[in-house]
């Protein structure tokens, strides 16, 4: 990425304003503001694309840079979540359930699937299995989803895809670190 290079802020600072901005998402959601919640996740999700830019660029890759962004990563999805529970107890997210499942329930499952897929590959890897970034809903998608399910006013379907993908995707990384090791 050309621009990276002429960037002046440290990749580590840009992980920091990127989860800053996931909090505003949170906030966000919380006060049922979906239009906006999705901006700032998409603002979030620039930072996050711009902090490994610019630490390639700039030679600045780090171990602890890369656990500073995972660790980041991790709270992100956390903090936005619990933004969208805020809001549908609440009752500010107006939406119905679906199979009798609530949207905060729905939360919940998601994030748990979304901690299991990093922890599964953090765990596979280091007990020596080759690249685990196999699956169909990596973080990147996933945020994708709650964006387009949020702009369109569909954040129950859109929590819901997150919560199915995540297992499934939990699931074929169990299955590759099961061949690797």
């Amino acid at each position: 990425m050309p621009i990276a290079k002429n960037i002046p802020i440290s990749p580590n600072v840009l992980t920091v304003i990127g989860l800053g901005i996931s909090f505003l998402a949170a906030i966000e959601f919380a006060t049922g503001d979906l239009i906006m919640g999705a901006v700032y996740i998409m603002l979030s999700g620039i930072f996050d694309v711009l902090d490994g830019a610019v630490a390639k660029a700039s030679g600045m890759i780090t171990p602890f840079g890369g656990v500073l962004d995972s660790v980041c990563d991790r709270y992100a999805d956390a903090i936005i979540f619990a933004g969208i529970i805020y809001g549908s107890i609440t009752g500010v997210i107006h939406q119905p359930t679906l199979l009798q499942v609530p949207l905060w329930l729905l939360c919940i499952i998601a994030l748990i699937g979304s901690y299991m897929v990093s922890y599964t590959r953090a765990r596979a890897e280091a007990a020596g299995s080759s690249s685990m970034n196999v699956g169909i809903a990596e973080r990147s998608e996933r945020m994708i989803i709650l964006v387009l399910g949020a702009f369109s006013s569909q954040i129950m379907v859109a929590v819901a895809l997150i919560a199915i993908l995540t297992h499934v995707t939990l699931l074929q990384r169990i299955w590759k670190a099961k061949q690797t090791l």
